[in-house]
């Protein structure tokens, strides 16, 4: 299986007021054909950073790409200019934004907003033959009566009915990628499976590769093939699902592992928590960024840990995973 998205060391940088402080460092993956990766952790630890920036889409001219590549078919991202990325963006690559009220055009109709993502992909298309497309694709993601919801505003839909159209926005030009950023937020259960499994589905149509964003271990475990952890700006661990869920490696992935309540826990049990906080940015400890939280921190983890491959699949940044597997 080929690899459709390769990035390998990508650094991203803020310039604010304090000066510019490092958001992301050396983080690389790869995701093949049809395959999911999942990407967890914290909030603030560089996820939506991280897809941001393959995206082409970090806010300027604060955002800044210190270095690294994104390769999308062999095709290093960073060396098109804004237009040749503009291109690839919407075509070859789509995002899913975590939350479709802010992501919709609140004053526009979904026929306008979804006929332009149609027009991106056939620009000599009459304007019947872009409508006859965005019903296609309404009806594809599940909509129902999707003649009729072409003529409503993002307000007038329900919160998962907003989700799929950005999912039908994301999916109009069957894209080799797809980037999916907290696609389930703020929906309740029963929608957040409804929207997984069409996911999952025309993924699996489309032979798209994605790249899924969120903070539920339990969709990752439902979904993805392989699972980076991010935290503070690095990953800290890079496996297989089932690896990862089977024998997790860094303290930090165990710690969130733990945190999951269990159905064999008796009631009212208080679930295991990672003590402190993240620190912020401008106040990064030396070295490992995760030793003020973790239990098992020498004075060796003063020094800034490699990723290390523990197994031919798997890679971990810790200097004590041995000793606490």
């Amino acid at each position: 299986m080929s690899n459709v998205l390769e990035v390998d060391g990508l650094s991203v940088a803020f310039a604010t007021e304090d000066g510019v402080l490092d958001v992301v460092g050396g983080v690389g993956f790869s995701v093949g054909e049809g395959a999911t990766l999942g990407i967890v952790g914290e909030s603030g630890c560089g996820k939506s950073v991280t897809a941001l920036a393959i995206m082409g889409l970090l806010p300027r001219p604060a955002g800044i790409v210190k270095g690294g590549t994104i390769r999308l078919d062999g095709a290093d991202l960073r060396t098109l200019d804004r237009d040749a990325r503009a291109h690839v963006r919407g075509r070859t690559m789509s995002m899913i934004f975590q939350e479709p009220m802010t992501a919709l055009n609140p004053v526009q109709r979904i026929d306008r907003q979804l006929i332009e993502a149609v027009r991106l992909v056939e620009p000599h298309a009459t304007r019947a033959a872009l409508a006859r497309r965005a019903v296609e694709l309404l009806s594809e993601v599940g909509i129902p009566a999707p003649e009729s919801r072409l003529e409503n505003y993002p307000h007038e839909l329900s919160g998962g009915m907003r989700q799929r159209v950005l999912i039908a926005m994301a999916l109009a030009c069957r894209p080799r990628l797809l980037i999916a950023d907290e696609p389930t937020t703020a929906l309740d259960v029963t929608i957040q499976a409804q929207i997984l499994e069409l996911t999952a589905r025309l993924q699996r149509e489309y032979g798209t590769a994605m790249i899924l964003i969120t903070h539920d271990l339990g969709v990752i475990a439902e979904i993805a093939d392989d699972v980076v952890v991010m935290y503070a700006g690095r990953v800290v661990e890079h496996a297989p699902v089932d690896a990862l869920f089977g024998a997790p490696r860094h303290p930090y992935t165990r710690g969130l592992l733990h945190s999951i309540p269990r159905l064999d826990l008796a009631p009212r049990t208080r679930l295991p928590t990672i003590a402190g906080v993240v620190p912020a940015l401008a106040d990064m400890p030396a070295g490992c960024r995760f030793r003020n939280r973790c239990a098992h921190a020498l004075a060796r983890c003063e020094i800034e840990p490699r990723l290390e491959s523990p197994d031919a699949a798997s890679l971990v940044a810790c200097h004590r995973w041995r000793e606490i597997a």
